[in-house]
């Protein structure tokens, strides 16, 4: 089931777009799970990463689609977001936000279609997998692809990610969990490394780009025939 959010101050418009996607749905053979925020401080308050598809109104009364998509985006890179707006020079600035596409009012059905059926084709190439890490202050969604290793600090889980460190509450056999199926291998109490980033095991290091992190002596085989098996089923 995909779960779509409308964004819309006229009730005309989000019940016409609720229309438009249970049409869709017949026809297509999709499920989706569909909420209603009559402005984007709706969305905001607060805001939880799981939508796949936000459709935002670019022009409402209290906080508009840009400054809303903006807050989306620093909690939610992920999600799809369609502007819809009668002002296409207004719905031009959204690839700063990452904007998929944007539809012009009035909308008919079959522009409508289209942008969908865009943003699903979009969702198909998506083949990562993402957690939802309690940060303070809300919550973080991440791409499992882009954590090159967890690090437990007395109760908080680091997430050394490509780009940034998050900190987050929890247990690491709980993230475990969650990354069941993925390739993640707990090289001592204090780490969980994800294997697509080892560039080597030097002694009884592990070295993940210019830092290295202690391997457990009895966990350094186990090691060796994870990165074997995750060699020979990714053929990298």
């Amino acid at each position: 089931m995909l779960r779509i959010a409308i964004v819309e101050d006229d009730e005309n418009y989000r019940r016409e777009f609720r229309s438009y996607l249970e049409q869709y749905g017949r026809e297509n053979g999709k499920t989706f799970s569909i909420r209603e925020f009559s402005d984007g401080d709706g969305i905001l308050n607060p805001y939880t990463p799981d939508y796949d598809i936000i459709l935002m109104d670019i022009e409402m009364a209290f906080v508009d689609g840009m400054p809303a998509a903006q807050e989306i985006r620093k909690s939610d890179t992920e999600v799809c977001i369609i502007f819809i707006t009668n002002m296409p020079q207004y719905a031009i600035k959204g690839y700063t936000v990452g904007a998929l596409d944007y539809i012009l009012k009035p909308v008919s059905y079959y522009s409508f279609a289209q942008t969908i059926t865009r943003a699903l084709g979009r969702r198909k190439t998506v083949q990562d997998k993402y957690v939802i890490l309690n940060i303070r202050g809300g919550m973080r969604k991440i791409s499992v692809s882009a954590v090159r290793y967890i690090e437990v600090m007395n109760h908080d889980l680091i997430f050394h990610l490509v780009s940034e460190e998050i900190s987050s509450r929890g247990a690491l056999k709980e993230i475990e969990k969650q990354l069941e199926g993925e390739y993640f291998f707990q090289c001592n109490k204090g780490f969980l490394i994800n294997l697509a980033y080892v560039d080597g095991i030097v002694g009884n290091d592990v070295q993940i780009g210019g830092e290295r992190l202690q391997v457990s002596r009895s966990r350094k085989k186990p090691l060796m025939d994870a990165l074997n098996r995750y060699m020979a089923e990714t053929g990298r």
